[in-house]
């Protein structure tokens, strides 16, 4: 098997909301260069972790995890909708694998997923339906969270798993860094809202809307620094990157939700994408990452990373 790991955060607000041009530019590089490790790699499978925002996994039951077998996705914040090419079989494969390595997971034969998926695909591949994909939903958003040192087991379970494929197999982690926008909690909420949060009810095109109007302007007046939001950390973020570049990811073990939460906003959960893809990579041996971005984008509400990884070359 020969395995990569690519890390990428996603925005809704990206094209919407757009930071100054030289900002701009140096994020495109780094995709660039990203775009240009994908190629090189050449993959033949993705297994994609990422988060959801409440469009496909609701507080009727919210699993910590959950891998899909098939996959669509809803077109939020004009991104592509419809149907991912999963690989089914795989998909299979990894499930059984992962729960024989004794680490529990749901398993959904409908997924449902949202931009937070669509967007590394789009941005890497040109399009969502460009290449066998396995999506595995990891849970960043809804509370109560699991323990940190959960994740990175997921993950090396599945690299493990993965291993017996015998495939070029990509682990793609889509979200983070530190980030807290206006996403709508459960405890307080009103009685519409916390319908909508539990039932899943699917938002009428005008409800739909008026959302993603709220998070355009929340990330205007966000840029504008009149907001009452967790400001973007680049010292937690650079910490977390650097956990991931010297490998020593047992440290995440030691995280804990309420300190991911102070240090990186409501949203930095999302960084157990990051956790799990890393992991993945790592159990199947030693690797070393090849390039790393960085830039704090008060416009897009979020600490914005890239990041790529590859097996270390063996004597």
């Amino acid at each position: 098997m020969t395995a990569a790991a690519v890390g990428l955060s996603h925005s809704p607000l990206i094209g919407r909301n757009d930071p100054a041009p030289e900002v701009l530019a140096a994020v495109e590089d780094a995709v660039d260069t990203a775009r240009t490790f994908v190629r090189a790699f050449d993959p033949d499978l993705v297994v994609l972790y990422a988060p959801d925002h409440y469009n496909g996994f609701f507080y009727r039951e919210m699993p910590p995890f959950c891998l899909g077998t098939d996959a669509n996705a809803v077109g939020d914040f004009g991104s592509s909708a419809g149907p991912l090419p999963v690989d089914a079989d795989a998909a299979r494969a990894l499930a059984r694998g992962v729960l024989d390595r004794g680490v529990d997971l749901t398993v959904s034969a409908r997924m449902t997923v949202d931009h937070g998926f669509v967007q590394p695909l789009e941005v890497l591949f040109g399009g969502i339906d460009e290449i066998p994909v396995v999506p595995v939903f990891v849970n960043g958003v809804a509370t109560p969270l699991g323990p940190v040192g959960r994740v990175r087991a997921l993950g090396a379970a599945l690299g493990e798993a993965a291993a017996a494929l015998d495939r070029r197999v990509l682990f793609l982690g889509s979200g983070g860094l530190s980030h807290d926008p206006p996403v709508p909690v459960l405890e307080g909420a009103p009685p519409r809202v916390a319908d909508a949060l539990i039932d899943g009810r699917p938002p009428t095109p005008e409800q739909r809307a008026r959302s993603e109007q709220r998070v355009l302007e929340a990330g205007r007046d966000y840029a504008a620094g009149s907001t009452t939001m967790t400001p973007i950390n680049p010292a937690w973020d650079n910490l977390v990157l650097d956990t991931f570049k010297s490998g020593r990811l047992t440290d995440v073990d030691r995280w804990t939700v309420d300190w991911m939460g102070a240090e990186g906003g409501g949203s930095a959960h999302e960084v157990r994408t990051w956790i799990a893809a890393f992991a993945s990579l790592a159990a199947t041996g030693p690797y070393r990452m090849t390039s790393c971005f960085y830039a704090p984008i008060p416009e897009w509400i979020a600490g914005f990373a890239v990041a790529t990884a590859e097996q270390e070359p063996t004597s």
